[in-house]
């Protein structure tokens, strides 16, 4: 029996086949499958167009049968087999793909596509079997032939004994080490876990004989074991099905199934395309953020099946960062089975359907928004800081994408509203988005700085994310309209008889302003009579880029950048501290000099920054009580 030996360039690839070409040995069972569902949808394309053949679909399965004390593997399949040529052609030559022959040359396009290929798929057996042996009687012959391989050295083909049509393939495992327990493909829990995992929605049954237990008699206690051939996969996948057959429950049922989350999601989308591309996908939005969701570990991505066979559990490049919360899949016939996660990451077809799903999660959000405000909202509550950072990335490319899907607590709603529901009752003359940044929305309300935002009526945001500036910032405006912080030196509020004061203090007192400038040199950048101010005594205001509130953000991060704003102290004109600073100016340079720190260090524990030195500022205090 002569040997022959693979093609220079095949034997090369199934070394690294065996080796390295799939992280998971798992594997090599969806692949086996997947070529065994092909050879039946031979046979059905075949009846098509021959008028003496039936295509009845009940005699038509896929086997499994683990021998654990001959420590083989066989997946049989009722298809359409090959000759002696083909498996020369098919197996051979290793990334030829009999399928793919097979579909040119019928010139399929639709229907049941064709998604194994023997080839490149097949040699994953030899990840797992030291011997494989590949016996198959094609359609209209008599004749059976045994194919049979010890890996790269090459591969035998003799005529064999076989009674039916089809193929049957015998892995003979390899030997147990240290590393791996290849004994693990005999069990029937493993091979029905790895079947459910990528083929359970294969069209055909997939069947194998599993071990039950019954009472041994109707008043006995004790169990006996007994073996019942069953239908391990569903066959029937809920994303083929058309939507006014499902059920709410049933999407529910599927979101659980999957091990989406432990939540009842927010909501489903059930999207079908058949056009350039051909996809179905279900996606769920969820109500709850997974425990690791805003961490390191926390890891996006839809499953991607081709044509119903599982090729990449989380496949990241269907979603962007800023929608990496949705869960589901997507099953596309124009995705190759055998295709790599490099590959993918290149492929213009995945690309469109990203990009379509894209569009798709964000018109559902708002239509969660329109029609189930309480729900958008808790959705909001867990995942819209993640649509902020989606705002802040990648210089603000994505924030025409994202700008109606923020949310932010409302001075005067007293709850989270849209920058479409702030704008549209904007008064006329409003001229911007007022903002206050803070650690909660009870501190904000006290804040000072708002004062007068908050006298003209206006309604102020209120940002409690660290992302919340940092991705206005990239937003600018909305609406035509530019946000403003309630600090900023700008407020763009027409000057009144009080600021018209202010003005005046200042020019007649600049050699105070001035003093207390020195006095807090390297502290502030300027010292300045307050425009905004009406209860309280003073304030910090920035000017610039950097924000007291960014200030805290940047300082808390791991690499101590040491940012700090240009702080401004505002005092205000109205209050009596300010005749006290008048007096002491005039009279006692050293109590004048007290109260500017003390000044200083109040507004600074209005902010929520640290006091550079709590020793003096206690000792300064005690100075006023003395």
């Amino acid at each position: 029996m002569e040997k022959k030996q693979f093609q220079a360039e095949s034997k090369r690839l199934l070394e690294l086949m065996i080796n390295s070409i799939y992280t998971q040995k798992e594997i090599f069972l969806r692949e086996l499958i997947s070529n065994a569902s092909d050879a039946i949808d031979k046979i059905y394309y075949k009846a098509l167009t021959d008028d003496s053949l039936s295509f009845n679909k009940e005699d038509y399965y896929i086997e499994i049968t683990p021998d654990i004390e001959k420590r083989t593997l066989t997946i049989a399949d009722t298809g359409i087999g090959m000759t002696k040529e083909e498996l020369e052609n098919n197996l051979g030559i290793i990334a030829k793909s009999g399928s793919l022959s097979f579909k040119n040359e019928n010139e399929i396009k639709d229907g049941h596509d064709i998604i194994g290929q023997f080839g490149v798929g097949f040699y994953a057996a030899f990840m797992v079997a030291d011997v494989v042996t590949v016996k198959s009687r094609a359609l209209g012959s008599d004749t059976a032939y045994q194919w049979q391989s010890e890996g790269a050295d090459g591969y035998t083909i003799t005529p064999c004994e076989k009674d039916a049509v089809g193929t049957e393939i015998i892995l003979q495992l390899k030997e147990n080490t240290e590393d791996e327990d290849y004994d693990t493909y005999l069990q029937e829990y493993r091979l029905k876990e790895i079947v459910k995992k990528y083929s359970d929605f294969i069209r055909y049954p997939i069947k194998m004989e599993v071990t039950k237990s019954k009472p041994k008699d109707d008043e006995s206690d004790e169990y006996t074991e007994y073996k019942e051939e069953e239908t391990i996969n569903s066959m029937v996948p809920i994303w083929r099905k058309n939507k006014d057959e499902l059920t709410d429950e049933d999407y529910e049922n599927f979101y659980q199934e999957k091990h989406y989350g432990f939540d009842k999601p927010l909501k489903h989308i059930h999207v079908k395309v058949d056009g350039n591309i051909r996809y179905n996908a279900i996606m769920f939005i969820p109500e709850k953020a997974p425990y690791d969701y805003y961490t390191a570990d926390f890891e996006k991505g839809l499953e991607l099946y081709s044509n119903g066979v599982l090729i990449m559990e989380k496949c990241a490049d269907l979603l962007p960062d800023y929608f990496s919360f949705v869960k589901g899949m997507v099953d596309s016939e124009d995705l190759s089975l055998n295709i790599s996660r490099e590959m993918l990451q290149h492929d213009r077809q995945l690309k469109l359907i990203a990009k379509n799903i894209n569009k798709k999660i964000k018109q559902q959000l708002l239509q969660l928004l329109r029609d189930n405000r309480d729900g958008y909202v808790s959705f909001f509550q867990s995942f819209g800081r993640q649509l902020k950072y989606g705002v802040y990335a990648d210089f603000g490319a994505n924030k025409e994408t994202l700008q109606d899907l923020l949310m932010f607590y409302s001075s005067k709603e007293k709850k989270l509203v849209t920058l479409d529901e702030y704008v549209s009752r904007m008064p006329e003359d409003q001229k911007y988005i007022y903002y206050a940044a803070g650690e909660s929305n009870e501190r904000i309300a006290k804040l000072p700085q708002t004062e007068l935002v908050a006298d003209k009526g206006y309604e102020i945001l209120y940002f409690t994310d660290e992302v919340d500036e940092f991705a206005i910032k990239m937003l600018m405006n909305y609406k035509d309209k530019e946000f403003r912080s309630v600090a900023s030196d700008d407020l763009g509020i027409d000057m009144t008889e009080e600021n018209k004061q202010a003005d005046k203090e200042a020019e007649e007192h600049k050699d105070l302003f001035d003093e207390m400038k020195n006095i807090l040199a390297g502290k502030v950048s300027d010292v300045k009579v307050s425009k905004r101010l009406k209860s309280h005594p003073v304030c910090l205001s920035a000017e610039g880029e950097i924000s007291l509130e960014m200030e805290k953000v940047l300082n808390a991060m791991p690499n101590d950048q040491h940012i700090e704003a240009n702080k401004v102290l505002e005092i205000n004109p109205m209050h009596e501290v300010y005749e006290a600073l008048k007096t002491a100016f005039a009279s006692d340079k050293e109590k004048f000099k007290l109260y500017t720190n003390l000044l200083y260090n109040q507004a600074l524990l209005i902010e929520g920054l640290p006091v550079q030195d709590p020793v003096a500022f206690t000792n300064d205090i005690c100075k006023v009580m003395a």
